[in-house]
């Protein structure tokens, strides 16, 4: 694909990033009301942010497919020989967004024939843009960005995420508690696509989690892999935005984590 067709689908991402967070922070400034719970409202606020996501696509892309968490929006892979199709979270964080906690963001990723080639993640409490298209490296703002060359997993930061069920939860922490004895720290920071931009940018080594959906990964797999790290399967296989297990990192500590997650799988 042409890069100016790449930097023009990027830019119009930023803009939808943009237009989806106004949304989300004028619904913030609603969390007083008394006629709704917190829940609802933030129902509401999600739905208005994908919805403003869309339509701004939707205008400037009028071929394009739309994969979205809410509503009737498609959830499935592609067809092969599809149109490009935008995979969007408008509001990856909601428990801390209910809460006022400045942990979420706007995650909008470019599926082209089989791979994500744009991502954009943006943080509306920081102003923080993330940026990346395939061959053209990855920014945070108008800086490019790099994963850390942390190689050893008793010197890394890991992050990972919790699925709501119980069952999930259980397992969260029994490799929670794994990987514990092994990093220097690990985080939950509640938003996925936030994880993967901090691993691209440095801040964090790596992530591991088993209960993931298309649009929580897709901007994040861009930002990482033009960054320079690794994307992978618990078990290895080349990186999918629909596989639900997913093991990130900036490349040296990747082998590391796989042999720490396979260690109960023999």
């Amino acid at each position: 694909m042409a890069d100016h067709q790449l930097l023009n689908w990027l830019h119009a991402a930023k803009e939808a990033a943009r237009r989806g967070a106004a949304c989300l922070e004028q619904w913030r400034g609603r969390f007083t009301a008394r006629e709704k719970g917190r829940f609802d409202l933030v129902s509401e606020a999600d739905h208005a942010a994908q919805d403003a996501i869309r339509d701004y696509l939707h205008r400037r892309f009028p071929d394009h497919g739309f994969i979205g968490e809410e509503g009737d929006a498609a959830k499935n892979r592609p067809p092969a020989n599809s149109p490009p199709a935008w995979i969007v979270d408008p509001l990856d964080g909601k428990t801390n967004y209910v809460h006022d906690c400045p942990l979420y963001c706007v995650s909008i990723g470019l599926y082209v024939e089989g791979e994500v080639v744009v991502g954009v993640i943006f943080d509306p409490r920081s102003g923080e843009m993330f940026s990346a298209a395939k061959g053209h490296g990855a920014y945070l703002g108008d800086q490019r960005i790099r994963v850390s060359s942390v190689a050893d997993l008793g010197e890394a930061l890991l992050g990972t995420g919790f699925a709501p069920q119980a069952d999930a939860t259980r397992r969260a922490t029994e490799w929670w508690l794994r990987f514990a004895d092994r990093a220097q720290s690990l985080r939950r920071l509640g938003t996925t696509a936030l994880s993967l931009a901090w691993i691209a940018c440095g801040r964090m080594d790596g992530y591991w989690a088993w209960d993931n959906h298309p649009w929580d990964v897709a901007a994040g797999f861009v930002l990482v892999r033009e960054a320079g790290g690794k994307i992978s399967r618990v078990n290895g296989a080349g990186e999918d935005c629909f596989a639900p297990d997913q093991v990130v990192s900036n490349g040296h500590i990747h082998q590391l984590m796989l042999d720490t997650l396979h260690e109960r799988s023999t």
